[in-house]
């Protein structure tokens, strides 16, 4: 009979009384920590590989190990696998399980690690392979937008500052915005990937072990980047979830920004778009509506994962060196995260593909706006007038179109001399939308020939 088969607790012998049911309930995590068991098994694999490298067990029981652990990794795969509340965490569990099947050999495998260490590995390991998830669905997002961009790159889109119609964009140039936010994040997730991929195994409970473990060989076994080399901050160390959550915000930040504005440009008020039905709903009473739920819910799920970063902070920030129980508060704002995300990065990459724009609703936003008047004062300047001078002449030229309720470009050439005597006939190519776009033919600039040439830029980038 082993140990777990005698007490539920793997500590039980220093103790009186069994803990109570209620304290087992709020301590234990195996409900929500059991989603690292892969992660789990992959360490411990490599762990008692390593540990029989070194001598401290037999090749016998290595075997054992190897083929217990294969058989709970079949049982949990099958759905068999019984998860207790007694045992706690996944980590016994695991190892409760793997003593049933392989008796005193399963006992030697947590020679030289403690569970502060073995965890703080299991949620390194499992958010090393979710951050490669969750670049992939970046990478779908950015080619989804790409795709819309270059469908619309001719489209001439109202562009706005303080919510005021300021100058004439491609519509695709306003995608590849968003292509550029994404792309950003996309860097960060890898960078934090770098500072996650590194091993705690090894520096035991807080201070290491006296067992000759080779914690190098273990991370080059798991395809760790670097090992953790102080054995307090290896067990205690949370800055990883953090850093991840952090750049998880920024990517749901940058997600409720384009949020709004589909939500915005949906309204009737706007009408520039169109979201395919199947990423809207109705209402229980109003029949003529459609409603952009996605995009609604998305921008409310930001506040959430901005939630957990801060919750994570603040579990953080008053612990003592070393690992303290707090820490197990770290996996579900952590677990709730990545669920978060990866479902949000899918569906906006869906979306997107159901976005049909409406081009006429956007030229005719931009004209009530007078969006060419800065072309118009750059016009005058090329005319030798000091800009603030032709900003000032713009502005009573604004004024009588508005008087009139037209454009500027709908002025007669006779009123617009009225203004200055240099303007000719040739003004109305520098006011008409298309002209406007064409003219800023720069770098990083909305003419339709700059916007093609990002799109392949990005396209090569993204393979």
């Amino acid at each position: 009979m082993s140990q777990f088969d005698q007490k539920s607790e793997a500590w039980s012998a220093l103790f009186s009384e069994p803990m109570s049911d209620l304290v087992k309930r709020y301590t234990a995590s195996v409900f929500f920590d059991k989603r690292l068991w892969q992660a789990d098994i992959q360490g411990s694999l490599a762990h008692a590989a390593m540990l029989q490298r070194q001598g401290v067990i037999s090749a016998d029981d290595l075997a054992a190990i190897q083929k217990g652990l294969a058989q709970v990794r079949a049982e949990i795969e099958s759905g068999a696998f019984e998860w207790k509340l007694d045992l706690e965490d996944v980590h016994l569990n695991v190892e409760a399980r793997l003593t049933q099947l392989v008796g005193d050999a399963g006992k030697r495998l947590h020679t030289g690690r403690s569970r502060n260490d073995q965890v703080a590995t299991d949620v390194r390991l499992w958010l090393r392979g979710e951050i490669d998830l969750i670049a992939g669905l970046l990478e779908d997002l950015q080619r989804a937008l790409l795709k819309l961009a270059e469908k619309n790159v001719d489209v001439v889109l109202p562009g706005f500052t303080h919510l005021q119609v300021a100058q004439p964009v491609s519509f695709g140039h306003h995608m590849l915005a968003y292509v550029e936010m994404f792309s950003r994040d996309h860097e960060r997730m890898l960078d934090v990937r770098k500072r996650v991929n590194r091993l705690p195994l090894g520096a035991a409970a807080l201070a290491g072990t006296s067992y000759p473990l080779d914690r190098e060989w273990v991370a080059k076994e798991l395809a760790m980047e670097a090992v953790c080399q102080n054995s307090l901050d290896a067990v205690s160390d949370r800055d990883f979830a953090i850093e991840f959550t952090a750049a998880a915000s920024m990517v749901m930040v940058h997600v409720s920004r384009m949020s709004e504005e589909l939500i915005l440009w949906m309204s009737q008020n706007f009408g520039f778009i169109r979201i395919a039905d199947r990423f809207t709903t109705g209402s229980s009473i109003m029949p003529q509506k459609k409603n952009p739920d996605v995009p609604e819910l998305a921008r409310g799920k930001t506040g959430r994962v901005v939630g957990h970063l801060v919750g994570l902070i603040t579990l953080m920030k008053g612990q003592p060196l070393a690992y303290n129980k707090d820490n197990q508060e770290d996996k579900e704002p952590l677990f709730d995260t990545v669920d978060t995300l990866k479902d949000t990065l899918r569906i906006f990459a869906e979306m997107a593909e159901g976005i049909t724009v409406q081009p006429e609703a956007m030229e005719a936003a931009a004209r009530r706006g007078y969006a060419t008047a800065t072309d118009l004062a750059d016009y005058l300047v090329k005319k030798g007038l000091p800009f603030r001078d032709a900003h000032e002449t713009v502005a009573h030229a604004v004024k009588a179109a508005t008087s009139h309720n037209c454009d500027l470009s709908e002025l007669p050439l006779a009123v617009l001399q009225g203004f200055h005597a240099s303007i000719e006939k040739d003004v109305f190519d520098a006011l008409s939308l298309r002209g406007s776009l064409n003219a800023r033919n720069t770098l990083g600039g909305t003419a339709p020939a700059q916007v093609k040439a990002q799109i392949e830029r990005h396209r090569a980038r993204l393979g």
